[in-house]
């Protein structure tokens, strides 16, 4: 499929490298700093990991896990542990960069959407003393980027990112990730990628995984994705937010009568006559029962959610969901949100 509903002027795919990189870091700066003010910014909102003493537990307000069990024990009474907030933040994030991710029938495909997701969470969470790492996961494998501080560096990431080559739907060297017979020297998957991340991140901070998590998910929708206990365990120490890219089509087909539908990580192809009202119907509702796993596989694995389609705004998408996350942090506090009118 082509992309539709182009917009007069040039389109962030349509600009160089350079250009996309100023254009985005002018919509984060301008844009999404301008909107998300406050004391601190950040994209997952959380009470901090600093120990700072204890308090009385308060039934229905605080979680078990904080639960100060060597106060407990002394004063027999129940307590939690108090935390301040970081203030040198380490981020790392973890790209997407299947074959599945270039996929797109809006202004951007779903990598150019990540690659946005990137520079707003690395100019959101830049600040002095603040680090940033990378692992992007391509068919080749696993690209590493240390954690560091300073704009060059987002840059160089986000640069090599924009000029990821592209594998035309099918890598013929990759091996298929579900069904078929995997090649000797297959690729890391999501699941990989997230073990291999939580060897690197041994300092408590802030994870990112954007991807549109299709990697690994059963057809019986009863069994846990294959990555689920791999993103669990980051979710133990980390404060995780999941950036889930999806696509307009991949949720419903429209009645354009016959296409041919090819598997970005298999090659497979098949026609498919898109006339047919019942087939749209089926379609519409194994994708919406699709994405419904997902979002239940991450509440389940402890991370924050953060969904973000080629066909919207994703700016106002990410202010949305930070003016969510402070105000359930507000809420469980019992102070007010800060930056939130």
């Amino acid at each position: 499929m082509t992309r539709r509903n182009q917009p007069a002027g040039p389109g962030l795919a349509d600009l160089t490298p350079d250009q996309r990189l100023r254009r985005l870091e002018l919509t984060v700066t301008r844009r999404l700093d301008g909107m998300l003010h406050g004391q601190y910014r950040g994209l997952l909102p959380g009470p901090g990991s600093e120990p700072s003493g204890s308090r009385e537990y308060r039934p229905g307000e605080d979680e078990v896990r904080r639960m100060d069990w060597a106060v407990t024990a002394r004063t027999a009474v129940p307590h939690v542990r108090e935390v301040d907030a970081d203030r040198e933040l380490t981020t790392w994030l973890l790209v997407d960069a299947s074959p599945s991710m270039e996929y797109g029938t809006a202004e951007l495909d779903k990598r150019e959407l990540a690659v946005a997701a990137v520079a707003a969470v690395g100019f959101l969470t830049a600040g002095a003393g603040n680090r940033l790492g990378a692992q992007v996961l391509g068919p080749a494998g696993l690209r590493r980027f240390p954690a560091l501080s300073g704009r060059t560096h987002l840059l160089g990431v986000l640069r090599t990112l924009l000029a990821a080559p592209r594998h035309g739907g099918h890598d013929a060297g990759a091996a298929p990730r579900r069904g078929g017979h995997a090649a000797p020297a297959a690729p890391p998957d999501l699941s990989d990628a997230l073990a291999a991340l939580a060897r690197v991140a041994n300092r408590r901070g802030l994870v990112v995984v954007v991807s549109d998590f299709l990697d690994g998910l059963p057809d019986d929708p009863r069994h846990p994705p294959v990555w689920e206990r791999a993103l669990r365990r980051l979710a133990v120490r980390h404060q995780v937010l999941a950036v889930e890219i999806t696509d307009p089509r991949e949720l419903e087909l429209p009645d354009v009568g016959l296409i041919t539908l090819t598997d970005p990580e298999t090659g497979r192809r098949r026609e498919v006559w898109t006339g047919d009202r019942r087939l749209r119907e089926r379609y519409a509702a194994a994708a919406s029962a699709q994405r419904d796993q997902v979002r239940q596989a991450l509440r389940r694995a402890g991370a924050g959610h953060l969904p973000l389609r080629t066909d919207s705004d994703w700016g106002a998408d990410i202010v949305r969901h930070v003016h969510a996350q402070r105000r359930l942090a507000a809420t469980r506090a019992g102070t007010p949100p800060v930056g939130v009118a």
